[in-house]
């Protein structure tokens, strides 16, 4: 799943971004106001991880640009403890939880996780579907006590359909999402074809029926009912 740090101390936002991503997250940053308004117009994340004080700008009307576009990524407020007032406002205006510099980023890390359970799966731990039970905590995947081996791309690829579920998600969507700013690399999207047909394969060998449906000219739909 994809997180989006707007901070302007780089050691900072590179440290989290490392963590983070050794957490098995893809990470993107913006070290100032006006890359991070256009990121956000550009790009959708599971959580966003915001300072106040920005360069050229505030991190609260980043906030209320996410909040009049209507955009439904989780929000994180991180500052300075002394920002008693930021916090309350930030908090009024839509922001999901606030962390006081400074934080160990375990702590940050268990923030981030509980803010994507409740805007995604309304605060639960685990997801089930058919016999199988995903873990958003230890990004496992288990039928019973036997764990399903998953590559990280396989488990946020699934992730992100069961998100979706029963709906239509381009190869746009699914790339964007699993790569961030690596899409630009990409000249195609081919690439993606292995993963879904490994995923597929996995879900099938544990007893699952055919949930990735191919929507021609368009994308998938993981179709469950349950």
């Amino acid at each position: 799943m994809k997180i989006f740090i707007i901070e302007d101390e780089k050691q900072l936002a590179d440290n989290i971004c490392s963590y983070l991503t050794s957490e098995q997250f893809t990470c993107e940053v913006a070290y100032d106001y006006y890359e991070a308004i256009e990121k956000i117009h550009l790009y959708e994340y599971a959580c966003i991880i915001l300072d106040i004080t920005l360069p050229h700008g505030s991190g609260l009307d980043i906030l209320r640009e996410l909040k009049k576009a209507k955009k439904a990524e989780g929000v994180l407020i991180i500052s300075a403890k002394d920002s008693l007032d930021d916090k309350v406002l930030g908090l009024m205006i839509g922001a999901d939880d606030y962390l006081t510099k400074p934080f160990h980023l375990p702590e940050l890390l268990a923030r981030v996780s509980a803010i994507i359970r409740r805007k995604s799966f309304d605060g639960t731990d685990e997801v089930s579907f058919d016999h199988l039970t995903m873990h958003i905590s230890e990004r496992t995947l288990r039928s019973g006590d036997e764990i399903i081996p998953l590559t990280r791309k396989e488990y946020d690829l699934l992730l992100y359909f069961l998100t979706n579920k029963n709906r239509v998600v381009t190869k746009e969507a699914i790339v964007e999402h699993l790569w961030g700013d690596d899409i630009d690399m990409a000249d195609s999207y081919d690439f993606i074809y292995s993963h879904i047909k490994n995923l597929r394969k996995k879900l099938m060998h544990a007893g699952c029926p055919d949930y990735i449906k191919s929507v021609y000219g368009m994308g998938y739909r993981f179709v469950f009912h349950g």
